[in-house]
């Protein structure tokens, strides 16, 4: 996985998570990733651009790994504006990537697929209360296209993740890795 050299950076506090979750992708040789909250991803500066490292930038590295396992990324976010910036920086990508512009939580309700790696990072965390709610909604409408094999990792812990914790221990999952940022399931 040599693309994931040029995510190595100081600012990436998801690296290290993105990385477990991607050997275990691997090792169960899944091909699905589900994503809700797309990246916003790169700023441009005049005549260039960087990388938004406070992005988490998890749609760039997805579809990077998407191509490498020969698999398919479906990336989910209420905003065309997002949609639109992570289709242009993903282009490279594009025929192992769908892009949907909807609620995520209509999304998931809607899915029919089996869901390999779901990565939860939509709805913004300034809310805690909402936004926990709002990914409790996410993994209830998801449940139905999780396998036992499954891997469901969510995003920043302690402002989204308040509900959703305890939903799936006491709903037969077990945490197999957690950081100060994210934690990463499986089921038991």
């Amino acid at each position: 996985m040599n693309f994931l050299q040029k995510f190595d950076n100081p600012k990436n506090i998801r690296l290290t998570m993105f990385k477990k979750a991607f050997d275990l992708v691997l090792e169960r040789n899944l091909k699905t990733i589900v994503e809700t909250g797309t990246s916003r991803g790169k700023i441009k500066f005049f005549f260039f651009k960087k990388y938004n490292w406070k992005d988490g930038m998890s749609t760039i590295m997805f579809a990077n790994f998407a191509k490498f396992i020969n698999g398919h990324l479906h990336s989910c976010d209420i905003s065309q504006v997002n949609i639109d910036n992570a289709k242009k920086f993903t282009k490279n990508f594009s025929k192992n990537i769908t892009f949907y512009v909807e609620d995520s939580v209509s999304f998931l309700k809607n899915f029919s697929k089996p869901i390999d790696l779901l990565y939860l990072d939509s709805f913004d965390g300034h809310d805690p209360l909402k936004a926990s709610s709002h990914q409790l909604n996410e993994i209830k409408n998801a449940l139905k296209n999780i396998h036992k094999r499954s891997l469901i990792l969510l995003d920043d812990k302690g402002s989204k993740t308040n509900l959703s914790i305890n939903f799936l221990l006491q709903n037969n999952f077990k945490i197999i890795y957690e950081t100060d940022h994210q934690v990463l399931f499986e089921k038991k």
